[in-house]
């Protein structure tokens, strides 16, 4: 019987397909098989190269294929879209990522163990808690304003106007609109105790993680953007320079050059949305810092004064990137002055 040497495993809830070939290329096995019917499929064979694309349940199964004592690779799912051969199906996805796996150029995702899953799921459930904090907040500050009461913007303005909802003497709200605006108040409140108690959460595993408390001390880096990092990048010895890391995290312009003729565009916002969020973030409140009068470094000073202020915070969050990465991969701690961040 001929020995399977490479599987291209596409994940799904309950089916999955199977494409399996020899050492010369030959299909051995192209079927499905139903979700119970997975691990005992992988024990039976002797150890292999398996192939699957990166999603969800991804690192589960990596997981416990992989202590089947097989070899288990997961692919970018972006990288086996150029292997499928006309339509889609699973069996054609499959064919592609055993194809896909077998590149001695292609690059794979790192699988997480079930602590860095968790870490990433806290993050995750903050992001999600302060998303419906702001859109709560949004459709109340609208409702407010239909009646004419405006206020400015900001969580403090929030609460001037969750004060006069609670005002039982404030009549110029109907009282039927006072108790449905009332609900979003609760809600408002309700979600900044639970954003608070993982903050309290986060910041206690910062304090205990050695590198974390390392990448806190970049200028615009605090609790939050090392949590992420930790939680997001696993080796970054994996990324050659701090430019690959910086364009990993999508913050590098998208390359559309053709002809010896370089033609660069907006960046690419590929990789860890979370994460370029929070770096542009912090690099924005580094250049607020600038504008009451801190003295930034004299690149960051002409580069606010030739372009708009958003392209500078993507240029500063670039920049930051890279220093985080020097931080992983060297060790040490940032050096500089509080608020520079020098060429």
């Amino acid at each position: 019987m001929d020995i399977i040497a490479t599987i291209g495993l596409d994940l799904a809830k309950s089916v999955f397909q199977i494409h399996a070939i020899d050492s010369s290329g030959d299909v051995i096995v192209r079927r499905a098989l139903r979700r119970a019917q997975l691990l005992d499929f992988f024990r039976k064979l002797s150890p292999c190269l398996v192939g699957m694309e990166a999603c969800a349940s991804a690192h589960f199964w990596a997981r416990h294929i992989r202590a089947c004592g097989h070899d288990v690779r997961i692919i970018p799912p972006i990288y086996v879209k150029a292997y499928v051969k006309r339509s889609k199906t699973d069996a054609a996805d499959a064919e592609a990522i055993c194809e896909a796996v077998t590149r001695p150029t292609m690059r794979f995702v790192p699988i997480k163990t079930p602590e860095q899953q968790a870490a990433g799921m806290v993050l995750k459930t903050r992001d999600l808690l302060v998303r419906q904090r702001s859109q709560t907040a949004n459709a109340f500050r609208a409702h407010m304003s239909e009646l004419g009461v405006v206020a400015a913007a900001g969580m403090a303005s929030l609460a001037k106007l969750a004060e006069a909802i609670r005002d039982p003497e404030y009549r110029d709200i109907p009282e039927v609109a006072r108790q449905a605006l009332l609900e979003m108040v609760e809600q408002i409140d309700t979600l900044s105790v639970r954003i608070e108690r993982l903050d309290r959460d986060i910041l206690t595993c910062v304090k205990e993680d050695e590198t974390a408390r390392r990448l806190t001390t970049i200028p615009g880096v605090g609790p939050i953007i090392a949590a992420t990092v930790r939680a997001a990048v696993h080796d970054a010895h994996g990324f050659r320079t701090g430019r690959d890391f910086a364009a990993w995290t999508g913050l590098a312009p998208r390359a559309h050059s053709s002809g010896g003729k370089e033609r660069l565009g907006s960046i690419s916002k590929r990789g860890n949305r979370q994460l370029r969020t929070l770096l542009i973030v912090g690099a924005t409140s580094i250049i607020k810092l600038g504008k009451r009068g801190v003295k930034l470094p004299q690149w960051l000073t002409g580069l606010i004064l030739r372009k708009s202020y958003k392209l500078v915070a993507v240029a500063l969050a670039n920049k930051m990137a890279r220093i985080i990465w020097a931080l992983l991969t060297k060790g040490g701690v940032y050096k500089k002055s509080p608020v520079a961040i020098a060429a």
